[in-house]
């Protein structure tokens, strides 16, 4: 058993932001796993008025009001860690990643749920939550994105960057029973540089088909947006609500932000939960997708209005559950929240022991105490 401390955006609150829903899964399949786990959060009022888990029964939350509430509140907690873990867009997260350094006795990770968009920040000087001088100083760099995107964070100083994609907790995401209302539907908060590829996946495709029922729910959509007479705008659909939401389409849509897509290899959780919940996907292309599903056999691709226009009218009922099936398999065999849980302590265990290493060939202690920490399963 270990004693690990998260500082993350938000795991109580799943408005705006697919954080929470990575987390919550992720300390839910460690505390099975036998570890105990101290989530602490900042207060924000956007979340404080939208919290669907106030208190997780899985791990102990703790909110704080800011860095000197959280340095006063929990310095003693973050000494006394196994590992500490810092996420990304933690507000004040350079100042936060710095105490954690200089307080923690066992490895620190930074686990960056947009890696793709943090490098593009960083290139620009307004990352605010992470510099360069950060990411050399952690033990570990837990990337939402594979591919060369690590050997890029390795070459900007990281000790170790590894690929920490996100994962789906079976117990919350799978097949239920619901009426197949939508064609097609899409779950996401409102992306300005997601937006043309949805308008050209979904938006333009109802267009062409005014017969037919389609769906986007996620909020902070613009209210000029102008949605086609056959497409129902849902503002939030809870995480508890994601798989009637998701079986009630015939096929769901995963539209990619132009950062992600860039740097490729960036599964995003809802690839994995609509899989999990046994509903083909269209997606649109970006290196590396062909490395987490098969395309044609576990994910179908769309590049285009008419791309999509022809998938929904012309594959087949048989073809489209067999799809469906063996990407469900596939996320199953090696993309849920136990996979990653058990990853994650493989991989702190290996940061604990390159540390005590480093130190003992002299390196800076950037702590109080430097020991070989464990964290081991149960």
């Amino acid at each position: 058993m270990a004693r690990l401390v998260f500082i993350g955006l938000s795991i109580t609150s799943s408005w705006g932001n697919g954080h929470a829903t990575t987390y919550r899964g992720l300390v839910k399949a460690l505390a099975r796993r036998g570890h105990q786990v101290l989530f602490l959060e900042q207060d924000a009022p956007w979340y404080a008025a939208n919290r669907d888990l106030p208190a997780p029964p899985y791990c102990r939350v703790a909110l704080y009001r800011d860095l000197d509430h959280l340095r006063t509140a929990h310095g003693a907690a973050v000494g006394a860690a196994d590992a500490v873990i810092v996420g990304s867009y933690v507000a004040d997260g350079i100042q936060v990643g710095r105490w954690v350094l200089d307080r923690a006795a066992g490895p620190v990770a930074f686990y960056d749920i947009d890696t793709p968009v943090t490098v593009a920040r960083l290139a620009v000087g307004c990352a605010e939550y992470v510099d360069e001088a950060l990411i050399r100083a952690y033990d570990l760099y837990l990337s939402f994105t594979g591919g060369p995107m690590l050997r890029r964070l390795e070459a900007m100083g990281s000790r170790r960057a590894a690929a920490f994609f996100c994962a789906v907790d079976p117990a919350v995401h799978g097949p239920v029973s619901a009426q197949r209302r939508w064609r097609l539907g899409y779950l996401g908060t409102y992306s300005a540089d997601r937006q043309p590829m949805l308008s050209a996946l979904l938006l333009e495709p109802a267009r062409q088909m005014a017969g037919s029922a389609f769906v986007v729910a996620g909020p902070q959509y613009p209210a000029e947006i102008e949605w086609p007479a056959n497409v129902r705008h849902i503002e939030h659909v809870a995480p508890g609500a994601h798989a009637a939401f998701y079986c009630g389409q015939d096929f769901t849509l995963n539209v990619t932000r132009e950062d992600m897509k860039a740097a490729g290899y960036s599964p995003s959780v809802r690839l994995f939960e609509a899989a999990a919940c046994g509903v083909p996907i269209v997606s649109d292309p970006f290196p590396g997708l062909e490395t987490i599903f098969r395309i044609g056999q576990e994910i179908l691709v769309a590049r285009s209005p008419s791309d999509v226009v022809a998938l929904l009218e012309t594959t087949a009922l048989e073809k489209r559950d067999r799809i469906a099936a063996a990407a469900r398999a596939a996320v199953l065999a090696r993309h849920t929240c136990d996979h990653r849980a058990a990853e994650l302590e493989t991989l702190l265990r290996e940061a604990a022991r390159n540390r005590f290493r480093h130190w003992q060939r002299g390196g800076p202690r950037h702590r109080a105490a430097t020991t070989e920490a464990g964290v081991a399963h149960g």
